[in-house]
């Protein structure tokens, strides 16, 4: 019997160099937009100081980049369209420690092979130009030009002898989009190279070279003018390192967030790559500043050792490989959650004329204690429980008793550096006062001591100052106390979902709580999936203060309930914490422990028009300044207004 499988057998033949490029085509030019980023990559390996780039019909008619880099000779722009044809890669120790943007030498040749290229090229000590023209694969032209130093590719008609592939492109305006995208990308990495953009003789772009010697500047220059002056003051600066790994860039206010994905970009070692796992990393360091479903501005830049990534693992060349990528997410998370504190978060003061300003002094960044405690950015202290509603009469027989699993004081945190304000005193500045008068009992300071700034005062005197301050309630749901320049209005339940969520959570990650044991312990009975939900994330309903024990069947026993969990309140949030962890089991662990915080948070907080007492409304504040982030609530809230003095006498008409 004959073999079965030599039907489909044939002879073995190698295929040509034409029908391997198209094959190639097919991975490396999907769209206009992957022409005009091989092309412009070569420009800036060339070293050019000026890029222009000219579309007609969104790139599928034509897509030319025209440079002013170093040129080439004669031979290599005949041996450019060669497939593999390349001068940045000599042997498998190049590959290990690339430089440079391209590497392959494949580009130009899978171009050439659906498209009809035209390329004009001359060196500076060169008398003439070449002209190499190529369609479909083929040469068809090779002679002396005359050009201005420089290369100039221009590509035609794309896909012209493939129309199946050309069937595919998207419509001109999301080809366009694509194209615009990948010019954007590759000017903010190089702004000391000039970029213009034109699609159809309409000039999109025209970005000079950046006249700004620092990268900082000069970064910041590009991107307003990429995305527009009107985002001046919403940038932030990052700028972070440690032994081998580098980061520096900006970030977006949480103002400056938009609804897609579309303006972030991260660059390795100056390559504009994608990388979800990492761009998690920076929407994770916003917290709760940002609202549900947006996502913020960054352009981020990481350099590293070559040696450490992996650039080779894409088509494209739009994704990489780290030899440590979670070490890179916690480094990137910490340095942009450490520029939000840093600079735009926290309210400035300026101690001697007591102006405000937007912003936030360099002294109420997190310190690096803070910075290294643990993975989720969360000190490593837990929040002592100072604010407790009051409770009504009825209450001191409501079947509680005080019955601590753990205790955590104030002074179990690391010690933090000198340089550092810790999150309690972040609401000094807000009642500190520069021209503070000292009590008539207070024998007259001496001169040196008169010119004393406020920070070489004692914490006491401080606080002294700061208690002195009325704190009153509004109608039962804001606090409003005066401030240096204004007055500060506080959502009295944003406030204390804030306290409660990084209590909550600092007892996660601890595993330890505060619980109150219940004198009369409540049963409830679960459904089947209810009780396996039960027993997964028991460890953690025992960290947040929890007591349960299993009996028969399906029923359970609650014994005991964290400190915070109004009373009568028990039962329905064990069920809706179930209920949400059952919705979140596809999430990563600490997404999940964040649900379970937010839960507990939204679920105890005291509500809106409930009355405090002056003494609850103090320690109310007094636990909102000691939090990491005070300035919204787990949902992205507001928990604080200010109102300047000047608002105030705007609005009086003043």
């Amino acid at each position: 019997m004959a073999n079965e499988s030599t039907a489909t057998e044939g002879i073995i033949e190698v295929m040509s160099d034409r029908l391997a490029n198209q094959i190639a085509a097919g991975e490396v030019v999907q769209r206009p937009a992957s022409v005009a980023k091989e092309l412009i990559e070569n420009s800036l390996d060339a070293g050019a100081e000026s890029i222009e780039v000219l579309l007609k019909d969104a790139g599928s008619t034509l897509v030319q980049v025209i440079d002013d880099g170093c040129g080439m000779s004669p031979g290599d722009a005949e041996r450019c369209f060669e497939r593999h044809a390349t001068s940045k890669v000599r042997s498998i120790d190049d590959l290990e420690g690339i430089r440079t943007l391209g590497f392959r030498g494949e580009a130009l040749a899978s171009i050439a092979a659906v498209a009809q290229v035209t390329l004009k090229t001359k060196r500076v000590e060169d008398d003439a130009g070449t002209l190499v023209q190529v369609e479909g694969g083929e040469q068809v032209e090779n002679r002396p030009c005359a050009v201005p130093d420089g290369t100039s590719v221009a590509v035609r008609n794309l896909f012209y002898n493939v129309p199946a592939r050309r069937n595919f492109l998207k419509t001109p305006a999301t080809e366009l989009k694509h194209l615009t995208e990948t010019v954007q990308s590759l000017a903010l990495a190089n702004p000391d190279t000039a970029f213009r953009l034109e699609h159809d003789g309409h000039e999109h772009y025209d970005l000079p070279a950046a006249p700004h010697a620092d990268w900082h500047p000069a970064t910041r220059t590009r991107i307003l003018g990429l995305f527009g002056d009107e985002h001046e003051d919403e940038l932030v600066g990052v700028q972070d390192a440690s032994s081998d790994l580098t980061v520096r860039g900006f970030v977006g206010a949480p103002s400056f967030h938009r609804k897609t994905r579309g303006e972030q970009f991260l660059f390795v070692n100056g390559r504009h790559v994608t990388d979800r796992y990492l761009s998690h990393a920076v929407k994770k360091a916003y917290g709760e500043l940002l609202p549900d479903g947006a996502f913020p501005f960054f352009a981020l830049f990481l350099t590293m050792k070559p040696e450490r990534v992996d650039v080779n693992v894409h088509p494209q060349k739009e994704e990489v490989k780290f030899d440590d990528q979670s070490g890179i997410y916690a480094f990137l998370r910490s340095a942009v959650r450490e520029a939000l504190g840093r600079v735009h978060v926290s309210p400035q003061f300026d101690e001697e004329s007591g102006d405000a300003e937007d912003g936030a002094d360099e002294d109420d960044s997190p310190s690096e204690s803070e910075r290294s405690s643990g993975g989720d950015g969360s000190p490593n202290r837990s929040t002592p429980t100072s604010f407790q509603p009051r409770r009504s009469p009825g209450d001191s027989s409501s079947g509680r008793q005080s019955s601590s699993r753990s205790s955590p004081s104030r002074s179990s945190g690391p010690e933090r550096s000198s340089s550092s304000v810790p999150p309690g005193d972040q609401s000094d500045a807000l009642y500190r006062s520069p021209d503070r008068e000292p009590d008539d009992s207070s024998p007259d300071p001496a001169p040196d001591e008169s010119r004393e700034s406020p920070e070489s005062q004692p914490e006491t005197a401080v606080r002294t100052d700061r208690d002195r301050r009325p704190v009153w309630g509004l109608h039962d749901t804001y606090i409003v106390t005066p401030t240096n320049t204004g007055v500060m209005i506080v959502d009295q339940r944003a406030a204390h979902c804030r306290v409660l969520y990084e209590r909550a959570r600092a007892h996660l990650q601890q595993q330890r709580g505060e619980s109150q044991r219940l004198l009369f312990p409540h049963t409830i009975d679960l459904s089947p999936a209810e009780v396996d939900l039960l027993e997964e994330l028991r460890d953690d309903l025992e960290a947040l203060g929890f007591e349960l024990e299993r009996l028969s069947g399906r029923t359970v026993s609650v014994r005991g309930v964290p400190t915070d969990v109004p009373d009568g309140d028990e039962d329905a949030i064990l069920e809706e914490i179930l209920e949400r962890y059952a919705s979140a089991q596809n999430t990563m662990e600490d997404e999940r422990r964040e649900h379970l915080a937010k839960t507990m948070a939204q679920r105890s907080a005291v509500e809106r028009g409930q009355p405090l007492s002056e003494a609850e409304r103090r320690a109310l504040l007094d636990d909102l300044f000691d939090c990491e982030m005070p300035y919204a609530d787990p949902t992205g809230t507001p928990t604080i207004v200010k109102l300047s003095m000047e608002e105030l006498a705007d609005r009086f008409g003043r």
